[in-house]
């Protein structure tokens, strides 16, 4: 909600970082020391905290461009569906079971070749090899899920970041207007007319005061 000079409550402290940056800038800086009370500065900033309205107006569409990239954020990280309970773990278990079904399969392939060689008889040799053979399936089809996952994280990440920095850039655009076409012109336009910060007019000469004898007749010589 924007109160009276069109600014969200939350933004007036963009506005005054933008006035302290405005007061240290070279031209300014300068002719405030020419009032080493510091009274001017002062009564300029206590100025343009008034008329904020009149000042934030120079840069009212960089403003709403601002608000409309916050809204378009916020509307984005509403609609983005909450993770599940259990995702952590799922994710877990996505990660962990490519290297488990690996390593089991490689034990059982190796111990039921090894039992055939040493021409155990029966069907261990046979079960060992096929349960295996399984497991190698089962490690490279969580193997692929894993990437699935993981890439369509990233996809997602990638479309997400994109906001943040829009809005930042919709941040430091209005900043920069406010500064140059706002507050730049306002403190300079008030500076031109404090009246302690003109120079006194220069005294002059004194002329030549007649005297007395000089309106009666030529003057006195020594």
């Amino acid at each position: 909600m924007a109160d009276s000079s069109g600014l969200r409550p939350e933004d007036r402290a963009d506005f005054e970082a933008v006035l302290h940056l405005a007061l240290n800038t070279p031209d300014i800086l300068s002719s405030l020391r020419t009032d080493p009370t510091g009274r001017t500065a002062a009564r300029l900033r206590i100025r343009a905290l008034a008329e904020t309205d009149e000042i934030t107006a120079a840069a009212y569409g960089e403003y709403r461009t601002y608000l409309t990239c916050l809204a378009a954020n916020a509307s984005a990280d509403e609609a983005t569906p909450r993770r599940p309970a259990g995702s952590g773990l799922v994710a877990a278990l996505a990660v962990l079971t490519p290297p488990v079904a690996a390593s089991s399969a490689a034990v059982l392939l190796v111990l039921g070749h090894l039992l055939q060689l040493t021409d155990v008889r029966g069907t261990l040799p046979g079960s060992l090899i096929t349960a295996g053979w399984i497991l190698t399936l089962a490690a490279a089809l969580s193997t692929l899920i894993a990437l699935a996952a993981l890439l369509g994280t990233a996809i997602r990440g990638r479309g997400t970041s994109a906001h943040p920095a829009r809005l930042e850039q919709a941040r430091l655009d209005w900043h920069q207007a406010l500064l140059e076409r706002g507050m730049l012109p306002h403190l300079r336009r008030h500076l031109g007319e404090d009246p302690s910060l003109r120079s006194a007019p220069p005294t002059p000469p004194s002329s030549a005061i007649p005297t007395a004898d000089s309106k009666n007749g030529p003057p006195l010589t020594g």
